[in-house]
């Protein structure tokens, strides 16, 4: 097969190598020898790359990214490999904000298929692959790493990282990471490397000397991130849980030895979007009305959404929520306001809650107030709706942000 198009490339790479973006669960392969081999026969090495791995269940994309765009300002080449993509499958590998170009993506998708396997790598893993040889080719000084799912048997952990973070732990794909918080917590410290520091992003105390022992049966030194002060923190307009997660990537960059100004991080944050291309932490793309776009997917996502929200003013409360169907939907909407205003939305990826089951939802939820098809559709009539005092939250699934047409999201 000879691909002459991204686009041929990239239905390839979706067809022949599942991802767990699209199918979920079936196309989960955790284990590390197929990775190692993939970058073996592809002739991958990492050299000259100080690797920042980071896990955890909320936050990740974001600390990597202030990790990332603060680098960039001090004029380092970094590159960044985060998960899922929302638009563009090229979202996931960046260098200094700028995505792999669709002729890498083409070559390096025709060399795989050219190594004529007698094994069938995951989509990640050639992903992950490509990203890795992508950061090498173009001879980056940092690389900055997001685990797929969970830590010690994804992918990433095939590389030699120079320190681990973690974000946090909360109950998310407990079906392959474990239903408590202390196994979930297990998989995620399956990062750390031996003599290298760990930061831990939020501390929870149940889990403290988990981590605390896991580090010291590695001979590394840990961190809690939430337990050193940033003066600049206090002064930052950021929502409480992206100040959380600047303060993990502070930490973490700090403890690598990387030095960095209050002008250099003022910097980082102004040019987070074209240093990263982070989209959908709370991202506010109107007034009259309030439309915030969020990628909160999980309880303790939704959670932190809730709470900085509630800093904001508004009249009425209208929320757009689609949902994958791994999803304990009943729970995480029993955690949304008592009077807010509920819009279920199907979405075009095929994980997506259909729309019998999101009438049966309704049909328990008073607050409901209808079922769609298309979110592009139900967030226009809303608009039109509302009041202009009101704020009108779509939130849920990274699929169902991935549906909104560009006139939504260039605003």
């Amino acid at each position: 097969m000879k691909f002459e198009t991204y686009t041929q490339a990239t239905s390839w790479l979706f067809d022949q190598f599942p991802s767990y973006q699209n199918i979920g669960a079936s196309a989960y392969k955790p284990g590390l020898k197929q990775t190692t081999d993939l970058l073996h026969f592809l002739g991958i090495e990492q050299n000259n790359m100080s690797v920042i791995h980071v896990a955890g269940t909320n936050g990740k994309g974001s600390t990597c990214s202030y990790m990332s765009s603060i680098l960039t300002e001090k004029n380092e080449k970094v590159g960044l490999f985060t998960s899922p993509h929302i638009f563009d499958f090229r979202e996931r590998i960046r260098i200094n904000g700028v995505q792999i170009d669709e002729a890498a993506v083409v070559n390096f998708c025709q060399r795989v298929i050219d190594l004529n396997l007698d094994f069938v790598p995951s989509f990640f893993e050639v992903t992950f692959a490509m990203a890795i040889d992508h950061f090498q080719q173009n001879q980056c000084a940092y690389a900055v790493i997001e685990t797929g799912m969970g830590g010690r048997l994804d992918s990433t952990n095939v590389l030699q990282s120079t320190i681990a973070v973690i974000t946090n732990i909360g109950l998310d794909h407990t079906q392959f990471l474990g239903e408590t918080l202390p196994q979930i917590a297990l998989e995620k410290a399956g990062i750390i490397k031996s003599s290298q520091p760990v930061v831990i992003g939020q501390t929870q105390e149940e889990l403290k000397v988990l981590f605390t022992e896991k580090a010291k049966k590695h001979g590394a030194q840990i961190y809690f991130a939430d337990k050193e002060k940033w003066d600049l923190l206090d002064k930052t307009e950021l929502p409480s849980l992206q100040k959380t997660n600047l303060r993990t990537a502070l930490c973490a960059l700090s403890k690598i030895n990387v030095s960095f100004s209050n002008e250099t991080i003022t910097k980082a944050l102004k040019n987070l979007v074209l240093n990263t291309g982070l989209f959908g932490r709370l991202t506010k793309v109107r007034e009259n009305p309030l439309i915030y776009l969020d990628v909160s997917h999980n309880q303790d996502g939704i959670r932190a959404t809730l709470m900085d929200i509630a800093n904001l003013r508004f009249n009425n409360l209208h929320i757009i929520y689609g949902a994958s169907q791994d999803k304990n939907v009943p729970e995480i909407l029993s955690l949304l306001p008592s009077k807010a205003m509920i819009y279920l939305s199907e979405f075009r990826n095929n994980r997506s809650l259909t729309l019998a089951e999101l009438m049966e939802i309704k049909t328990k939820d008073s607050r409901v107030q209808s079922v769609s098809s298309d979110v592009n559709k139900l967030l226009k009539s809303l608009e039109n709706a509302v009041s202009p005092q009101d704020l009108i939250l779509v939130t849920g699934s990274f699929f169902l942000l991935s549906d909104l047409g560009q006139s939504i999201i260039n605003r």
